[in-house]
């Protein structure tokens, strides 16, 4: 579903869910370590294959169901077993994998601030698109609306930090990439 503007998204803090995100629960999760407390956004960028939009590769990627058969790309990533809290495609729509409750495989080796595995305590979104092309206004608009409403939710992200995968896993990743306007989110 997209967010209609003037709809106030919620979120369902019991069971950690957006009320207007689909939902497709991935097995690419687990428990957050005891005690541990949401801190941190982390924006992701993915298209699979590769700079292709559209298509249920990513959730299926994601849901551990891609057809590995599709396209010569998804035999290097075969093995791999992530997952995000929440996609958002191209058309504003959002998908959701992960309760908010529970750790999203998102961020792989990362740092923040020092501290290490960033899973623990971040909410990882991705957004459909590439390092090499721009995101659609509709994806930013539902970006800066969940981005709200996790912050109204989570006290310890009042204020929102905001990173991309890229300033948690430098060298490694690049995502959300050059193209990702943070002037749209920032100061949300």
């Amino acid at each position: 579903m997209k967010i209609d503007s003037g709809y106030d998204v919620k979120i369902d803090l019991e069971a950690g869910l957006l009320d207007i995100a689909r939902q497709r629960p991935s097995p690419n999760c687990d428990d957050r370590p005891e005690g541990e407390v949401i801190e941190l956004i982390v924006i992701h960028s993915i298209s699979l294959p590769p700079n292709h939009f559209g298509g249920s590769e990513i959730e299926d990627f994601f849901c551990n169901q891609l057809d590995i058969s599709a396209h010569p790309y998804f035999e290097e990533i075969k093995d791999m077993q992530v997952s995000a809290h929440l996609l958002v495609n191209r058309h504003g729509e959002i998908i959701q994998f992960v309760s908010f409750n529970q750790r999203a495989w998102h961020a792989g080796v990362s740092c923040y601030k020092d501290r290490q595995c960033c899973n623990d305590f971040s909410i990882g979104i991705e957004l459909e698109g590439s390092d090499d092309t721009t995101f659609t206004d509709l994806q930013y608009r539902t970006l800066k609306q969940i981005i709200i409403a996790l912050s109204n939710s989570y006290s310890e992200l009042s204020g929102a930090t905001v990173v991309g995968h890229n300033e948690i896993a430098p060298g490694r990743k690049t995502d959300p990439g050059a193209f990702f306007d943070w002037s749209r989110i920032r100061n949300t």
